[in-house]
């Protein structure tokens, strides 16, 4: 029996997943993060993107998160996210119109606040995006 962690993916409404690991793959800031069962201890943010989490019999799970932060113990991780919700239950058209809408909105801008939330937007689209296209190319 392989040597796993428990995993906990909770959004700012619920929790969406809860169950063992043998590894989870997060999209940190600074690039992709693998953590394996008895990893160091680690608190960092994450950008919008795609969370696999890999069972003992080495099936992936994959999450969309819209950023968050990741908290890893020496038997537990974390990731706490504001929007989080199973990549196979994200609607494609509506990211496709989440990302014409935030374009729209950077160049219609009337203050750089107006820009800065358009650009964080397009980010979060284009990452939702990216995430449905790896779920199909994994099928």
């Amino acid at each position: 029996m392989a040597m796993t962690t428990h995993v906990d993916i909770v959004s700012a409404e619920k929790a969406i997943w809860s169950g063992p690991a043998t590894m989870v793959f997060a999209p940190g800031e600074m690039g992709e993060l693998g953590i394996a069962p008895r990893h160091t201890a680690l608190l960092t943010r994450l950008k919008a993107g795609e969370v696999r989490v890999q069972d003992e019999q080495g099936n992936e799970e994959s999450f969309f998160i819209s950023g968050g932060i990741l908290e890893v113990q020496p038997s537990v991780v974390t990731v706490l996210s504001d929007t989080a919700v199973r990549a196979d239950d994200l609607d494609e058209a509506q990211a496709i119109a989440a990302k014409e809408r935030a374009e729209a909105d950077m160049e219609n801008r009337k203050t750089d606040m107006d820009y800065a939330r358009a650009k964080a937007e397009l980010a979060e689209a284009v990452a939702m995006m990216e995430t449905i296209k790896k779920v199909r190319n994994r099928k």
